[in-house]
């Protein structure tokens, strides 16, 4: 398709939009004002309008109950997130059996770290990228202390090349063959939430097996964002947040998938929690922990009842739509946004260009571009701020730009182009 920098262009693109109805689906923030262009769905999805109804439901069945609302409620409190399991299934491509939702994304990993690194003998390293997301950076290294090894030996990062912005996979399947058999788990962000990178998820699991090594995966950028088939790819383990490209909520619970190879290795050391017990005996409150079958066995405490409900408001959403017609149009979305980036800099390489470092095959990313502003730098982000652009900075000079196909539109990221040129010639005026 040849793209136009041009309003009744990016109109015509939503006009032939099948998912357009979509934005009216969720709140807008109003806080400035004035009409926002929200480009940070990478990091807070918006609010779904029926969010509220989800929520009230539970509050009068506690209300109208009490603790009966385990097992009284319009959706019963006792098995509340199975509500959620089979549209999560989907959506990360896995069996209902291998996914739960349960706790936070970090306590996730924390949880099937212990299950899955296993260092013995010489087989003792991780591999995880550069720049990975502090959360993961500072999990990892804990994991490796924990287990009594020597940080600089025991955890290997893989960087971009000298003046590169992204990982070339190429090296990272270079460095696990390197390793070989004294690499006991590959875990990386499927996305890089830095540079928009999107790994391929189904060769470095397999290189990772190929040398007897475990495969994990933080799937926080990806969830909701990406193709996922995690059960075909033979992934182990992977975790997920569900507040970003899931839309549900400040801090909201987490997913978390383990391969139906795993479930029912009642050998695999675990921390356990009364909620992954076996449910058919779980309030007979004895002792000796039984594992439920599959990702429920790494439950701890019972449903957050409150923050399930934002997130099934969500998933009903995804329910409706399907990965595959939202990748198509986030697809075409981030393609127009790349382009008029792309043409912003040229007008303005005398005083600033726009260097875009998510890669360009498709392929390789998601919703997310995050560009380097070469001249400028946080006085034009803070400029495009005042104009009702809500992206996210990145020090030293990235903007991160999230085009959610869910409630983002073509004439949004037409005013995103149109603001940040008017913002480049106010700060060079």
């Amino acid at each position: 398709m040849e793209f136009k920098n041009a309003l009744d262009f990016a109109r015509s693109l939503d006009a032939n939009d099948s998912l357009s109805s979509y934005r009216e689906r969720f709140f807008m923030p109003t806080f400035l004002g004035k009409d926002v262009r929200y480009f940070t769905g990478n990091s807070l999805g918006l609010q779904t309008r029926s969010t509220a109804s989800y929520v009230q439901q539970e509050l009068d069945d506690w209300a109208k109950y009490g603790v009966e609302g385990h097992f009284h409620a319009k959706r019963p409190w006792y098995s509340y997130h199975e509500n959620l399991t089979d549209k999560l299934a989907k959506i990360v491509g896995a069996t209902a059996k291998e996914v739960v939702v349960t706790h936070s994304l970090t306590t996730n990993l924390h949880l099937l770290m212990v299950s899955f690194y296993r260092p013995q003998g010489k087989r003792t390293k991780i591999l995880c990228e550069a720049k990975a997301f502090p959360s993961d950076q500072y999990a990892l290294e804990s994991q490796v202390k924990f287990h009594g090894l020597d940080l600089s030996e025991n955890l290997v990062e893989v960087f971009p090349r000298e003046g590169e912005h992204t990982i070339r996979e190429e090296d990272i399947l270079a460095k696990i063959s390197e390793i070989g058999d004294e690499l006991a788990l590959v875990m990386i962000g499927g996305v890089n939430y830095y540079s928009g990178q999107l790994f391929d998820i189904e060769k470095i699991t397999k290189a990772a097996h190929e040398v007897g090594a475990i495969a994990g995966w933080d799937l926080a950028h990806a969830a909701g964002n990406v193709i996922l088939k995690l059960h075909d790819w033979q992934v182990d383990f992977a975790a997920w947040c569900s507040y970003k490209y899931l839309n549900s909520s400040p801090g909201g619970v987490s997913g978390m998938f383990v391969h139906e190879k795993h479930a029912n290795n009642k050998d695999l050391p675990r921390f356990a929690g009364w909620w992954g017990h076996d449910k058919s005996t779980r309030f007979q409150m004895q002792p000796g922990f039984q594992p439920m079958e599959g990702a429920e066995g790494w439950q701890l405490s019972n449903a957050p009842v409150m923050g399930m409900a934002v997130h099934l408001a969500s998933l009903d959403v995804f329910d409706e739509v399907g990965m595959e017609k939202l990748r198509a149009k986030s697809d075409l979305l981030t393609a127009y946004l790349e382009f008029i980036i792309d043409g912003l800099s040229e007008k303005n390489k005398a005083n600033c260009t726009l260097e875009i470092i998510t890669p360009r095959d498709q392929k390789h990313r998601g919703a997310q571009l995050s560009m380097l502003i070469h001249g400028g730098g946080k006085p034009i982000f803070d400029l495009l701020s005042e104009k009702g652009v809500i992206a996210d900075w990145r020090e030293p000079n990235v903007i991160r730009l999230a085009p959610v196909p869910l409630y983002n539109s073509f004439e949004d990221v037409y005013y995103f182009g149109k603001h940040l040129d008017e913002a480049i010639g106010e700060f060079y005026k």
